[in-house]
């Protein structure tokens, strides 16, 4: 047997592990209410295994990445580079580094929801062996996202590229999670109406939110940038949901996760990091609500079908369909169909047709003409909804 770190520092909480880097069974301890909106100090594993199963909706892990330097990082003026050379970042093998992850991994998937999901973040050094134990641990994965840093760290050593990025693996608890959250038209409408791509451009943590101790040091070496967990938070979370992070640092989970109205609770065992999360978490002022709020999906909103917009007299039958260029034009018929020289069928079957498409979204393709402008028909079916959610109130 060999004995492992399962925490990323202290040598004094040690777990057994078999060869195969599977922990052994050891005994689980009576679950905790779940602390919201604490930082909580200690290992992550221990911790975790005192929260109640299935509490967690997102969790955000930021794990130590096993960077390995062997010697002091120089500039070519000779300055020392503030790298990562803490305890917790070393491992004496790569086989203690997957025990490590297979623990605490462990830990976190009893907790998500089974509509929840998680994010691991990481460097060349470590993700691809995280993202393997994921994937055999059940983890489902659902993308892999690129940070591309807008100001990375140069190469001193100058014999490879340039460090420019950092990885995200976005994994389910297993392949049967469908009903996890993902936001997606909130995503595209703060995108100028396009997909998020799964690349993401945005600086490195620097300035006015770097945290700096009394000599000017940055407290923490890796400190996110809060934009970056802005946009994991908003694109795979609801307000009011609850946010896990294990390795807290200096807390810019829970920092922008009270910002943005969700729940969360942090775990750090490392003092200083502690106490600069616990302060400036403290600090931060949560964005009014209807700053927050959920954009109501437009598959969750009440079915509105095309005969009832006639039906109500917001187009009227014999009114004369088109597309935005005018090349197309159909006719509505008195029973919500519309017709197109001899084909005959929804808004959106003629609409496919007359394209020579397989598919196609007729409540925006089609549109009528009023008081010489071209209106969307989709905007009629907007003023039904509304008078359905007024009728309901």
């Amino acid at each position: 047997m060999r004995r492992v770190q399962s925490g990323t520092a202290s040598p004094k909480s040690l777990i057994q592990v078999s060869r195969t880097g599977v922990s052994m069974a050891r005994p689980q301890a009576v679950p905790d209410a779940l602390p919201l909106n604490e930082v909580l100090s200690g290992d992550c594993v221990r911790v975790m295994d005192r929260l109640p199963a299935k509490s967690v909706d997102l969790i955000f892990a930021d794990p130590p990445y096993n960077l390995q330097l062997e010697s002091t990082l120089s500039r070519p003026d000779q300055s020392v580079v503030d790298a990562v050379d803490d305890d917790w970042d070393k491992f004496a093998s790569f086989g203690e580094y997957d025990a490590f992850s297979s623990k605490w991994l462990g830990a976190a998937k009893r907790l998500l929801k089974p509509n929840g999901t998680i994010f691991v973040i990481g460097s060349y050094h470590n993700i691809f062996r995280v993202g393997a134990t994921m994937q055999d641990m059940g983890f489902w994965i659902l993308n892999d996202i690129v940070w591309r840093k807008a100001n990375p760290m140069p190469n001193f050593r100058g014999r490879r590229f340039t460090n420019a990025h950092e990885t995200m693996i976005w994994a389910s608890g297993g392949p049967d999670a469908k009903n996890y959250t993902f936001n997606y038209e909130t995503l595209k409408a703060g995108n100028e109406d396009c997909q998020v791509r799964s690349d993401w451009y945005m600086p490195i943590c620097n300035g006015g939110e770097r945290l700096k101790d009394d000599s000017g040091r940055k407290v923490h070496p890796t400190q996110k940038p809060e934009a970056l967990l802005a946009r994991i938070l908003l694109a795979a979370s609801k307000p009011g949901d609850v946010v896990l992070d294990p390795f807290l640092g200096s807390g810019t989970t829970a920092a922008v996760a009270k910002m943005l109205g969700r729940n969360f609770i942090g775990i750090e065992r490392d003092k200083s990091y502690l106490a600069a999360a616990r302060k400036r978490i403290a600090a931060v002022e949560p964005l009014p609500k209807d700053a927050v709020a959920e954009a109501p999906a437009k598959r969750s909103e009440p079915r509105v079908a095309f005969a009832s917009i006639v039906e109500s007299g917001l187009i009227e039958p014999g009114t004369m369909l088109v597309d935005t260029k005018k090349k197309h034009k159909a006719i509505v018929r008195a029973d919500g169909a519309i017709k197109q020289g001899a084909i005959v069928g929804s808004i959106h079957k003629v609409g496919a047709l007359t394209q020579g498409l397989p598919a196609c979204n007729g409540w925006t393709f089609w549109h009528v003409e009023k008081r010489g402008k071209l209106v969307c028909i989709d905007e009629f079916r907007s003023s039904v909804r509304e008078q359905m959610r007024e009728a309901a109130e």
